[in-house]
């Protein structure tokens, strides 16, 4: 089973920032379409952002300005940076992996990715 592993996740102040990783030891994450998903108990899973294997990358609307999806193949890493925390940023969020092209479309369908890890929880304290 492809495995892939987030990290990251914590109990954070409202207006914080935080980082969170995508990693696997079973392939290189840099040969394919890496997304950010976000799920709240009771709600479909979102999707929050993309990136393709040459760098591009798509964010959903609700993120734009504030949330950055990068690379670093050394590391064999992809990680979403959240800057300014909201109240709508709580959640599980779930790094998966595809095979297109990213685009905006792509990053707000889970239909485009096959591989999926198991999560990071984000709780903003109230």
């Amino acid at each position: 089973q492809v495995q892939l592993v987030e990290s990251g996740g914590g109990l954070v102040q409202p207006g914080e920032s935080l980082t969170l990783s995508c990693t696997s030891s079973e392939f290189m994450l840099d040969r394919y379409l890496v997304g950010w998903f976000r799920q709240v108990p009771g709600k479909e899973r979102e999707g929050i952002s993309c990136i393709s294997t040459a760098g591009g990358a798509h964010y959903a609307d609700s993120v734009k300005g504030r949330f950055s999806i990068s690379r670093d193949s050394d590391k064999n890493t992809v990680t979403l940076r959240i800057d300014t925390l909201r109240a709508e940023a709580p959640g599980t969020y779930y790094c998966a992996r595809g095979s297109s092209v990213c685009s905006a479309v792509v990053a707000a369908r889970s239909y485009f990715y096959h591989h999926w890890g198991q999560g990071t929880q984000v709780t903003v304290s109230s």
